[in-house]
């Protein structure tokens, strides 16, 4: 994978299979995040929609990629975690189709976001809600450990806002 690729290059499914562009986000901070609905830090969806909440008015955006690699704790269908985010969480961020982050069957997205995250990080994913957060050049600036709660990157929100 090319360093030249850019975030903006890239295409997830949304929960019904359709293809929705990076593209569509330019401009915009993104904070992505790999989630589960069965996770100890699935409580985390609280506090990623405060940040939406806040941030939203100000081209910001939260994108949930859900991922069942870690501990079976996505098992569920597209729809299924849709509506397990709706009446548990009420979110309105985008909660996207099911992938994968790790291994022959990673994301391309996954596979750019770790190469940009460097350090110790960027061979593999270690569990849910890891988080990277990419600026309005759609340069990924930050990555998160899922141990960080999400109202704990919002100083580094504000400073790209």
């Amino acid at each position: 994978m090319s360093n030249d690729q850019s975030i903006y290059d890239f295409t997830v499914a949304d929960s019904s299979g359709n293809p929705v562009s990076l593209e569509d986000y330019r401009g915009k901070v993104m904070l992505i995040v790999n989630t589960a609905s069965k996770c100890g830090f699935t409580p985390q969806y609280t506090q990623l929609q405060e940040l939406y909440d806040q941030y939203s008015d100000r081209n910001f955006v939260v994108l949930a990629l859900p991922c069942n690699q870690f501990g079976g704790q996505e098992p569920g269908s597209n729809a299924e975690v849709q509506e397990f985010c709706q009446m548990n969480f009420g979110l309105s961020f985008p909660v996207m189709g099911k992938i994968d982050v790790n291994g022959k069957d990673q994301h391309a997205l996954y596979t750019h976001l770790k190469s940009q995250a460097g350090g110790m990080f960027n061979s593999k994913i270690k569990w849910n809600f890891t988080k990277f957060l990419v600026d309005r050049e759609g340069q990924v600036i930050e990555r998160y450990a899922p141990i960080r709660k999400p109202k704990d990157i919002a100083a580094d929100i504000e400073k790209l806002l």
